[in-house]
C-alpha cells in the first residue's frame, strides 16, 4: 500500500535528505528489503545513497551498510583540514624573544601576541611595541641596504669618537660636566665625601661590606640614552668589568645589548676617569677602582685601549 505521509519539519540536520519533486507523480520504491512500499515523498539517505520511505528514512531504521559516513564527511568539512601540533612551554629553541635588550617574553605564542615594527623590521611584546618603548631611532633597521645600513653606523661610530675625545682631552670643563662635584683635595675631605657616598649608594645586599666598592656611576648622553643619567651604586671587588658593566646598566636603565653579539658600535664600554682609559671586560673590579672612583658608560667606541689620554 502506498504510503501518503507528509515530511517532518526538520529542526538540524538529519541523515536523510527529501527526494526531488518530480518524483511526485510517478514516486519510489521504498529499497529496504523487507517493505519495497510506494512511497510519492521518498526519501535519499545520505550516507548510502539509496531510497527509503518515510519508515525507514533513517540509518537505523533500514539498517544502513554505510552508516556514519555521512556524519564523518560533515564532521570533516566543519573542521580545519590539519589540527595543529599542542605547543609546550615556550623555550629559546621553539620560541621567539621580545626583541628588546631587557624583555624576556616570548611573543607569537597562544597567550602572547608578537607585534613588528615596520621601521626596524624587529618584533615586540604588546608591551614595547610602540617605537619610543623600544628606541626604534638608534636602531639599525633589519635587511636594511648596505648603503643605509653603513651611513647609520657610520654616524653611530662618529658620535662614540667624538665622546671618546672628549673624555681624552680630560680638564676642568670635562670634569664639572662629568663629575657631580670636584674631587676633594684632603684626606680629611676626601673620607667625607666617601662617607658620604656610602650613605647615598645602593647595590646588592648580599654582597659583604669588606667587598664591595663605592662608585660614582654615569651614562655618557652623547652615546647612550638612560633614564636616570648618574648615580652612586656599590658593586663586588670580585666581579669582573663585565658583570659591573651590566649591573650598571641596569642601574642607570640603560639599553644593553653587549650578550646579543653585533658589532661594536652597539656595545657599551666602561671608561675609568681617574684611571683614564676604557676597562677591559674580563678585568677584576677590585684591581682597577677603588672607592669614590667615578665610571662612564659609553657605546660604540670599540675596544678598550691602554691610557687613551696618553695616546
Amino acid at each position: 500500500m502506498a504510503s501518503s505521509s507528509k515530511p517532518l519539519p526538520l529542526s538540524e540536520p538529519q541523515t536523510y535528505t527529501t527526494m526531488d519533486k518530480d518524483l511526485e507523480a510517478i514516486g519510489a520504491h521504498c529499497q529496504y528489503s523487507y517493505c519495497n512500499v510506494l512511497d510519492f515523498l521518498p526519501f535519499r539517505c545520505e550516507s548510502c545513497r539509496g531510497t527509503y520511505c518515510l519508515d525507514h528514512r533513517t540509518e537505523t531504521a533500514h539498517k544502513c551498510s554505510h552508516a556514519g559516513e555521512w556524519a564523518a564527511r560533515r564532521k570533516a568539512a566543519a573542521s580545519p583540514s590539519t589540527t595543529p601540533p599542542l605547543r609546550g612551554k615556550p623555550t629559546l629553541a621553539t620560541d621567539t624573544q621580545c626583541s628588546h635588550p631587557v624583555c624576556k617574553t616570548y611573543i607569537n605564542t597562544l597567550t602572547s601576541t608578537g607585534v613588528s615594527c615596520p621601521t626596524c623590521n624587529r618584533q615586540y611584546c604588546l608591551k614595547h611595541r610602540l617605537k619610543e618603548d623600544h628606541a626604534c631611532s638608534t636602531l639599525v633597521p633589519l635587511g636594511a641596504r648596505q648603503g643605509n645600513a653603513g651611513s647609520a653606523q657610520a654616524q653611530s661610530m662618529e658620535r662614540a669618537k667624538a665622546a671618546l675625545g672628549r673624555l681624552k682631552v680630560w680638564g676642568k670643563e670635562k670634569q664639572a660636566a662629568v663629575l657631580p662635584k670636584p674631587k676633594p683635595s684632603t684626606a680629611s675631605s676626601r673620607m667625607m665625601a666617601l662617607n658620604a657616598l656610602k650613605r647615598t649608594a645602593k647595590g646588592d645586599e648580599k654582597i659583604p661590606v669588606d667587598k664591595r666598592v663605592y662608585l660614582y656611576v654615569e651614562a655618557e648622553a652623547n652615546t647612550t640614552t638612560a633614564k636616570l643619567p648618574k648615580g652612586d651604586f656599590w658593586y663586588s671587588k670580585e666581579w669582573s668589568v663585565g658583570r659591573m658593566l651590566d649591573a650598571a646598566a641596569k642601574n642607570l636603565q640603560v639599553q644593553n645589548v653587549n650578550n646579543r653579539g653585533g658589532g661594536e658600535e652597539e656595545k657599551l664600554r666602561v671608561f675609568h676617569v681617574e684611571g683614564g682609559r676604557l676597562l677591559e671586560f674580563s678585568e677584576k673590579v677590585g684591581d682597577v677602582v677603588t672607592s669614590g672612583n667615578t665610571v662612564v658608560l659609553l657605546r660604540g667606541v670599540g675596544p678598550a685601549v691602554p691610557n687613551p689620554i696618553q695616546v
